[in-house]
């Protein structure tokens, strides 16, 4: 937390010979609740079935990227909470990227991304990202449509939270609902004994809020009425009028935020109250009253955060220390300290499947970006929710919040922002609790990367105070020996470990007698330490609802160009498998051949297959954990998803692939049970026959020997670790008009996404892009932080 503490005694100080209770709470407060938040940006806002999901992660602890945490979990859900994928994301300067790949024949409905450190387990799960996306299929039974559900319900917030006799208020009314809000609404104010003449009225700044000032009377009770722009209508009460308390009054400007503070009937005035500003969790603010007053005031000037923006929590305590008014308002919410991209060339076309670029500035203090570059249409819909609302707003409130993107664009409305911190309480932690000296309780420390525990056992007994050798192979590299010590459990720690390919751990220990170490009975279990947390909480509610699908299900403009995107992707697939497959024409018959003809009846025979020879040809499998994970990558249209096992799933050209063991239909799990030197060949089939989509194992026949460099052992003494889960690199589509398959109609809209984009020494930074056949503009966003944490955020339309 980078911020100044700013100490004001607003008369003649006095000295502290102990510290107080709420100096003991503030202690706690700045000792015991750092907290993480997440940000989640993907390329897209909805998707076809089918489709990949680009995601880039931003963790912030406060305003700054987090440095608590290495590794995110990012899980995705159905709305019926069953988990469809999940990935563990590594974490560097608070960033990390990653993508799911969305099956075929995914139901059409309404999916959820959460997104947590272990860390942010300790507290509460409210404050875990849930992001919602809307995915369609055409072939689905049912449909989503936006709700039209008009049912909200109203609240009116006093600031300060006191509502006192002869003191001018300033009110929030705060509309909340689960589906859509409407789109505008108005209010009167009324003394219920006069119900007739309304004292005041007002109309709403946006969906969410509106705001309005009552001066009240001792005994009298108010209620204010609303009514949307459809007619509904809602009465509610205020509070009750007090006749004694503290008034509050709070205003934000550039030069700082300006509070003022009235006494109404207090035995000893404001003598001896304290007012603390705490931001992020950390106090910046406290200024004590020594003197008899009933009024205060003070300006609390933006250095208290380094001149940045944010939310600032004012409390204000009596003589006692109890908490008596508090109030949230928002650092220079007309000055957004906010720098924009330095972009020095550019040469951007309209004419189709041109070439692009985007050049940004060498000598920028900035060196490493986050960019997506998509189509635009023209609509210019505003972001329901950015970078900004999320590091603001959305991140440290769990209320839901209707386009928080509104509150920091260049048309945003400062007394609308205002009015909706008034409706809103700081939830990370509690001021009584903290009074009260209790802790939070911390489970899950922040590690660095991720560790594991290891148990090895030797004829079935554990080996406490023992040396051992550990022999860690990652993935093609070579293997390398190291000796640790069991503790006194028996157990070996592997700590701080970030990997991204398979790491195969064995075990081997020294003999006791003459005989040879491998006729021991050797096992290993592998316990990982940074583990993902099953998600206990309810999903958001959103403008979305599933209906039974109409006959002829009509899509819109968006889903028809993306479900036209799968298709050309597949000709691309399908350009790239011919080929390949014209590459073999006219070779001489060879080993492999006879191999196939060996192992293979003729059903399993294909011209459009693909084979893997395991035993006159060394396929380099050592550092695999099994032939579904060596399969990764290597043959064309072939991909995997895991299911919830943790199990690789084969699927071909996005549908779910047969799995056959020796021509006999089998299961995944069985596959990767089988050692990779029991197989002598693998025949990936595309769309042949009664077979369709196939991926065909064959093991060892009579005296077939594996040419591959796999150790055959009786033992369970290896085991293999996954670590972070790699990022698929976004492919640059540059689709030639003459190419074997002519694709007719490019209609990608994400153009170009890079996570991280770098500017070294040898290239500068260049966004380079081929256009699709209908963009004549482009929608440019930019986000980046230098070394210090300042923000770049830049979203422009170029053309």
């Amino acid at each position: 937390m980078k911020n100044i503490f700013f100490l004001l005694l607003l008369s003649i100080a006095q000295p502290v010979l102990s510290q107080t209770k709420l100096e003991k709470a503030i202690t706690n407060l700045e000792n015991n609740y750092e907290q993480e938040k997440v940000y989640l940006l993907t390329d897209k806002s909805q998707y076809v079935a089918g489709d990949k999901i680009w995601f880039k992660s931003f963790v912030f602890d406060g305003y700054n990227r987090s440095a608590l945490s290495t590794t995110l979990f990012v899980e995705l859900y159905n709305s019926d909470k069953k988990l469809i994928d999940w990935k563990t994301i590594l974490l560097t300067n608070g960033e990390g990227s990653g993508d799911f790949k969305l099956k075929e024949d995914l139901p059409e409905q309404v999916y959820f991304v959460r997104a947590y450190t272990p860390y942010m387990n300790n507290f509460s799960e409210d404050f875990q990202i849930v992001k919602t996306i809307p995915i369609y299929n055409p072939n689905s039974t049912e449909a989503l449509e936006i709700s039209k559900n008009s049912d909200w319900s109203a609240k009116a917030f006093p600031e300060g939270g006191t509502f006192i006799n002869g003191m001018p208020t300033k009110f929030a009314v705060r509309l909340s609902g689960d589906a859509s809000l409407p789109e505008s609404w108005t209010g009167k104010i009324i003394d219920i004994q006069n119900p007739n003449v309304p004292i005041t009225t007002f109309t709403s700044f946006d969906k969410n809020v509106a705001s309005f000032k009552i001066t009240p009377v001792l005994g009298k009770k108010y209620q204010v009425i609303i009514q949307d722009n459809t007619g509904k209508s809602q009465t509610i009460d205020l509070p009750q009028v007090a006749g004694s308390g503290v008034n509050l009054e709070v205003s934000s400007s550039k030069e700082g935020i300006k509070y003022s503070l009235k006494g109404v009937n207090l035995t000893q005035q404001l003598q001896n109250y304290k007012i603390v500003g705490t931001i992020n969790n950390h106090l910046a603010y406290k200024a004590n009253i020594t003197q008899l007053t009933n009024e205060a005031s003070s300006l609390i000037p933006t250095k208290i955060n380094n001149g940045n923006n944010g939310v600032l929590q004012l409390a204000i305590f009596d003589g006692q220390d109890n908490l008596v008014a508090q109030r949230l308002c928002f650092i220079k919410p007309n000055n957004l300290k906010i720098e924009k991209a330095e972009i020095i060339g550019q040469n951007l076309k309209q004419t189709p499947r041109s070439f692009n670029s985007i050049d940004l500035s060498p000598e920028s203090v900035f060196k490493n970006y986050t960019v997506l570059v998509s189509e635009d249409d023209g609509s210019h819909n505003q972001d329901e929710e950015n970078i900004l609302s999320s590091l603001w707003l959305t991140g440290d409130f769990t209320t839901k919040i209707d386009t928080p993107a509104q509150y920091f664009s260049k048309t945003a409305n400062s007394e609308a922002l205002d009015a909706l911190l008034i409706s809103e309480n700081w939830k990370r932690f509690d001021w009584n609790s903290l009074l009260s000296r209790s802790l939070p309780v911390i489970k899950t420390n922040s590690q660095k990367f991720l560790s594991y525990r290891i148990k090895p056992l030797k004829n079935n007994a554990l080996l406490k105070d023992t040396n051992v050798n550990l022999v860690l192979k990652l993935g093609e590299n070579e293997p390398v020996i190291n000796q640790f010590k069991t503790d006194q459990n028996g157990y070996i720690y592997l700590d701080n470990l970030s990997f991204n390919e398979p790491l195969d751990v064995s075990l081997f220990v020294n003999s006791e007698s003459n005989k040879e170490s491998g006729t021991d009975n050797l096992f290993v279990t592998i316990e990982p330490l940074v583990t993902p947390t099953q998600f206990k909480g309810s999903f958001p509610s959103t403008k979305y609802k599933l209906v039974k699908a109409a006959e002829n299900k009509k899509v819109s403009p968006a889903i028809s160009r993306a479900i036209n995107t799968q298709k050309n992707i597949k000709k691309t697939e399908n350009i790239d498998v011919q080929i390949e497959e014209v590459k073999l024409v006219g070779k001489k018959k060879d080993p492999k051949e006879d191999l196939d003809k060996q192992l293979s009846t003729g059903m399993f025979s294909s011209i459009n297959s693909t084979i893997f020879d395991f035993v006159n040809e060394d396929q380099q499998a050592a550092g695999s954990n099994n032939i579904l994970d060596w399969l990764q990558g290597r043959a064309a249209g072939l991909t995997f998803q895991r299911d919830n096992s943790g199990v690789n799933v084969p699927y071909i050209r996005g549908q779910k692939a047969k799995l056959y063991l020796d021509e006999v239909p089998t299961d995944p799990s069985i596959i990767t049970s089988l050692p990779i030197s029991n197989i002598a060949m693998v025949k990936i089939i595309k769309e042949s026959g009664l077979i369709g989509n196939a991926v065909a194992i064959y093991t060892m026949k009579g005296n077939m020997k594996s040419k591959n460099n796999v150790k055959e052992t009786q033992n369970n003494n290896s085991s293999i670790l996954k670590g972070y889960d790699k990022p698929s690199e976004f492919p640059i589509e540059m689709l030639d008009d003459d190419s074997p398959a002519k694709i007719e109609n490019d209609t990608r809209e994400t153009l170009y996404w890079n996570p991280n984009l770098f500017d070294s020494d040898y290239v500068p930074p260049m966004i380079k892009f081929y256009n699709n056949d209908s963009a004549k503009q482009y929608k440019v966003l930019i986000i980046s932080f230098d070394e210090d944490d300042n923000l770049l955020y830049d979203k422009e339309i170029l053309k």
